[in-house]
């Protein structure tokens, strides 16, 4: 099922999908900015030095030129806050508010020079973090209806993997593990190099229980007798069926019949997401949420 524009609008997402992810910390929010402002203002902005008195201010308006999911609203206000701690945000949108072309997402004033700074950190992330919002709510749109979660995945953008995961649940996804720490996965190489499957499984334990660690454990299966191994042996939280053709994929969740949580991963697509989750998966994830998205087109104007 294909959805038009003019259908995507308002469709009630929860609103706890609207919230920051409870992993994202403001000291990683605050290195982050201080970062990029280092990265893009340097020493100083000369262009702004060498036009505009220092003591100028200014309005500024976030223009919305697409349609989509807004996100990063909440990381703009910091970005301005932490230029100018005097200037003034007013918000006419939340994270993860439906816009269209024309709108205005907030207005702010300050000082002319720190909003300038701001101008292209506000807008790099907004873009990104927008258009990533935008496909989550329209892969959630799609599946909506259905009992089935779509998962993100490790495949983002180095360094600003938090932000991106951020969007993907402000557009109404799930998030996955968020990095090699904080959840077992036994892919196909781990396989291969353990000697196998059981062999993979019985390690994991063996680490998890020298570790003292709890922590989820997914292993993949290539096909239906890599599935009857892991069904014999157990001792997994989600089964992982990689690459599996829909009909392939319906008959390997019958055989698990709920004894573990299952995931379809491996070319999963708005386009063909539904076709996946009516086999009667746990949970698809998709690195389409976050490698494939693309930027929505946002400016910001001074005005007077």
């Amino acid at each position: 099922m294909e959805i038009q524009l003019n259908q995507f609008i308002k469709y009630n997402l929860p609103e706890y999908m609207n919230t920051r992810p409870s992993q994202i910390t403001e000291d990683q929010i605050n290195a982050f900015i201080e970062a990029a402002i280092r990265e893009d203002v340097g020493g100083a902005d000369h262009s702004s030095l060498a036009t505009i008195p220092a003591d100028h201010t200014s309005k500024a308006v976030l223009k919305v030129k697409d349609y989509g999911v807004i996100a990063g609203l909440e990381l703009a206000e910091k970005i301005f806050k932490r230029l100018d701690p005097s200037c003034e945000i007013s918000f006419a949108q939340k994270d993860g508010d439906d816009v269209v072309f024309g709108q205005h997402a907030f207005e702010v004033t300050g000082h002319t020079h720190a909003l300038l700074q701001a101008e292209r950190l506000v807008l790099n992330t907004m873009q990104r973090m927008s258009g990533i919002a935008t496909l989550a709510a329209r892969f959630a749109f799609e599946v909506g209806d259905l009992p089935v979660k779509v998962l993100d995945t490790r495949k983002t953008t180095p360094l600003i993997r938090f932000l991106e995961k951020w969007a993907v649940k402000i557009g109404g996804c799930e998030n996955y593990r968020w990095g090699l720490y904080d959840w077992i996965m036994i892919k196909d190489n781990h396989v291969e190099a353990a000697g196998g499957i059981q062999p993979a499984i019985e390690r994991t334990h063996a680490y998890l229980k020298e570790k003292n660690l709890d922590l989820g454990i997914t292993i993949e299966v290539r096909n239906l007798v890599e599935l009857r191994q892991v069904l014999e042996i157990g001792g997994v939280t989600r089964i992982m069926l990689d690459n599996f053709e829909i009909p392939i994929l319906a008959e390997a969740v019958a055989h698990v019949n709920g004894r573990f949580e299952t995931e379809a991963s491996g070319g999963i697509t708005l386009h063909n997401v539904r076709k996946y989750a009516h086999t009667g998966v746990n949970y698809v994830s998709a690195g389409s949420l976050t490698h494939s998205a693309l930027p929505l087109d946002l400016s910001l104007k001074i005005v007077k």
